[in-house]
């Protein structure tokens, strides 16, 4: 929670006179010294409302202040270019990284709205941010749903088009994916991305879909287009007792973090609204699997 402190200074009858302004950030700890959520509040009308959209604005700038340093650290290509002779190689720090950003165990619950919490995590100048829910459908349907980016424009209003450019195997597949502008006006954004999936190796083990972004020579990037890169995102799927534990990552980069830093300020709502509609998306079409992805082979682990 954010604490407004007002400095004021005044002699004998004159009018008050306002010396300085301060902003601190106050973090909340349980009985075991782990953050929790407050309450959420009801601002007061006038300048109370006018407060609270100042404090969530000043949230906003810092969260672009660290798109600002994401920018300098994006100076050299985050790509990994595609050779079909290291394909191994390449998708198993895929997942492998995926894996590392999932077993972080500093993650701050940032906000939880719809059944859809909201999680974040600052390391080394670099902001990543983790979506969990939980969905009455079998971790086994909710992976191979997921596993098909192509289907992921139904319920994910972030993705435009989707292409397939490769499959590469049963467990490995490049996607070209066209993302709405940023801005207004501005141009849209396309990705090329290696996607992996996993099953698990063990029981109890999560399902694994990694996302990273590769590049081509026979796709480059174009003028039409800002070319947008992804250095470590995905899901993992887990069987839970009565229900599936769905948690997406992304390790934000410059052509991410304008996405979701709104949502992280708290400015809008867009990515529980999305997962919420993911939720629906797999609890509908929990029946309908193409028998050509229903049987592709899967990888036990990595």
């Amino acid at each position: 929670m954010e604490v407004g402190v007002c400095a004021e200074a005044y002699q004998g009858g004159e009018p008050l006179r306002h010396i300085n302004s301060a902003f601190m950030t106050f973090e909340v700890l349980d009985h075991n010294k782990e953050p929790c959520t407050l309450p959420r509040i009801r601002p007061e009308p006038m300048d109370g409302r006018r407060r609270f959209q100042e404090a969530i604005a000043r949230k906003k700038i810092r969260l672009d202040r660290k798109y600002i340093i994401s920018c300098k650290q994006s100076e050299v290509p985050l790509s990994v270019p595609w050779d079909p002779t290291n394909q191994m190689y390449l998708s198993f720090n895929n997942v492998s990284a995926l894996k590392m950003l999932a077993a972080r165990n500093t993650w701050v619950l940032t906000s939880e709205k719809k059944k859809v919490s909201l999680y974040t995590l600052e390391e080394n100048h670099m902001l990543s941010f983790k979506v969990e829910t939980h969905v009455a459908v079998g971790a086994e349907k909710v992976f191979v749903l997921l596993s098909d980016l192509k289907c992921r424009h139904k319920w994910d209003p972030h993705y435009k088009e989707c292409e397939v450019i490769s499959h590469v195997d049963g467990d490995d597949t490049i996607y070209r994916v066209v993302t709405p502008s940023v801005s207004k006006g501005g141009k849209v954004q396309d990705f090329i991305l290696l996607a992996s999936r996993r099953r698990p190796c063990d029981s109890g083990d999560p399902y694994w879909i990694a996302l990273c972004s590769v590049s081509l020579p026979a796709y480059p990037p174009t003028a039409d287009y800002n070319r947008g890169e992804v250095l470590c995102a995905g899901f993992s799927v887990e069987e839970e007792a009565t229900h599936t534990k769905l948690s997406y990552y992304n390790q934000a980069t410059p052509g991410v973090l304008p996405y979701i830093s709104t949502d992280i300020a708290g400015l809008s709502s867009r990515i529980y609204s999305a997962f919420t509609s993911c939720r629906t998306f797999l609890e509908e079409n929990e029946d309908i699997l193409t028998s050509s992805t229903a049987t592709q082979p899967g990888s036990q682990g990595i």
